[in-house]
C-alpha cells in the first residue's frame, strides 16, 4: 500500500465521539454492539448470594475455630485448625467469584478502540468490523473448534483483496472449553495452488506448530539457512512446483519479515498466521502486517501469477491443481491410537493377572 495515515492512534478524541460512533453502532442492530445487559443481570443475580454465603460461612468458621483455639482443648484446637482450613477455603471461591463478576463488567474502552480502528480503517480505504461469524475461508485454521468468528479486523475496498485482524474459535474436551486467538493475514492469488505450509520454528512450543498436524513424508528441505527458520510442507510429487514458487529471493523475504509466523498456500489464498492475537491498534505490528503484504504477499503473487500444474492435460488459463496437490496429507495419530488400545486393554490386562493370580494360589492351597 502507499504511505498510512497513522492519525487515527495519535489524535485525540472526546467522550462525545466516542459515544456517537457507539450509538450509531447499536441503531445499526450489530450483535457485537449489544452490552449484554440483561445477561449481566441474570450472572448477578445469581452470583451475588452464592458469594455472600460463602463469605459468611468461611468467616464465621474462621471465627469458630479460633474460638475453639483458645479454649486450649486438644479436640477444639484440631477442630479449629480443620474450621480454618475450610474457612480459608470459601474464602478463597469469594475471591474467585468476585474476580468473574468483574469479568462481565461492561468493558467501555473497547468503544475508543473501534473508533480508533474504524478511523484508520476509513483514513486508509479499508473497512473495519470488531466482529463477523464463520469466516469461510480453506486455511488450517478456519475449520477448527465452534463458535468461530473474525474479529477486530481489516478489510480491502478495492484491489487485491486482503483481511487481516484476529481469528477466534472454541475448543472443548467434554469437560471444559477453551477460547482461542490467532492472529491472521490473507491475501487472495490469481492462480489454484498446491497446498504448502511454511511452519514457523520460532512460534512453536514442545515442537507443536501448525506442521505437526500433516504427514512428515511431505517435508521439503530447501537451500541455505531457511530450513533454520521454517519447515516446508508440500504435497508429494508437487516438490518440483515447490520450489517454482519459493525461489531465493522469495524465501530471503519470509526469513526477514515473516520469520515469527506460519505461512501457507492453498487454493487461490496465501494465509499468514500468529498463534498469539494481534494487537490491531500497535501501529508498529500493523506497519510489520502490510510490509508483510507489500513484499512477501505481491512477491507470492508474482511467483503464482503464471502456475500451471502440468499434470493436468489442459492449456495455461485451465486454474487448476490435481487432486493429490490440492491437500496435504494429515499426520496418521499412532500415538493417540496406541493410547485408546493401552487404555481399553489395560482393564482386560489386569483382569487376566488377577484371575491367573487367584488360580495359582488356589492350586498352591489344594
Amino acid at each position: 500500500m502507499s504511505t498510512l495515515d497513522w492519525s487515527a492512534f495519535t489524535q485525540p478524541v472526546t467522550v462525545q465521539q466516542v459515544q456517537q460512533w457507539k450509538t450509531a453502532a447499536q441503531t445499526g442492530n450489530f450483535r457485537w454492539a449489544g452490552d449484554g445487559i440483561a445477561q449481566r443481570v441474570v450472572v448477578m443475580v445469581l452470583l451475588v448470594p452464592v458469594i455472600g454465603l460463602f463469605a459468611l460461612f468461611g468467616f464465621g468458621l474462621i471465627g469458630g475455630s479460633i474460638a475453639g483455639f483458645a479454649s486450649g482443648d486438644a479436640g477444639g484446637i484440631a477442630l479449629g485448625g480443620f474450621g480454618i482450613l475450610v474457612g480459608l477455603f470459601c474464602l478463597a471461591i469469594v475471591g474467585l467469584g468476585i474476580v468473574g463478576l468483574t469479568r462481565f463488567a461492561p468493558d467501555e474502552s473497547r468503544w475508543e478502540r473501534w473508533l480508533r480502528l474504524d478511523w484508520f480503517a476509513r483514513s486508509n480505504g479499508l473497512t473495519f468490523s470488531p466482529q463477523d461469524p464463520d469466516p469461510r475461508y480453506p486455511g488450517a485454521i478456519f475449520s477448527t473448534g465452534s463458535n468461530r468468528a473474525a474479529i477486530d479486523h481489516f478489510r480491502s475496498v478495492e484491489g487485491r483483496f486482503f483481511d487481516m485482524g484476529n481469528f477466534r474459535f472454541v475448543t472443548s474436551n467434554g469437560k471444559s472449553s477453551t477460547t482461542h486467538t490467532w492472529g491472521f493475514l490473507a491475501m487472495s492469488l490469481e492462480r489454484r495452488m498446491p497446498h504448502m505450509m511454511l511452519d514457523s520454528l520460532q512460534n512453536n512450543t514442545w515442537g507443536s506448530g501448525l506442521g505437526g498436524a500433516f504427514d512428515r513424508t511431505q517435508v521439503l528441505s530447501l537451500e541455505g539457512d531457511f530450513d533454520r527458520y521454517f519447515t516446508l510442507y508440500c504435497p508429494k510429487q508437487y516438490e518440483r512446483d515447490a520450489l517454482y514458487v519459493f525461489t531465493p529471493d522469495l524465501m530471503a523475504l519470509c526469513i526477514d519479515e515473516a520469520a515469527p509466523f506460519d505461512i501457507e498456500i492453498v487454493d487461490d489464498w496465501m494465509f499468514v498466521y500468529s498463534p498469539r492475537a494481534f494487537r490491531m491498534d500497535d501501529p508498529r505490528l500493523l506497519s510489520r502486517l502490510f510490509r508483510i503484504l507489500d513484499l512477501v504477499g505481491a512477491k507470492a503473487l508474482r511467483q503464482t501469477r503464471r502456475y500451471q500444474d502440468d499434470r493436468i492435460p489442459a492449456p495455461f488459463p485451465a486454474n487448476v491443481v490435481g487432486r493429490q496437490g490440492q491437500r496435504l496429507r494429515r499426520r496418521f495419530p499412532l500415538g493417540l491410537i496406541i493410547g485408546l488400545v493401552v487404555a481399553l486393554a489395560l482393564p482386560f490386562v489386569i483382569a487376566v493377572v488377577v484371575f491367573i493370580g487367584a488360580a495359582l494360589s488356589v492350586a498352591a492351597g489344594g
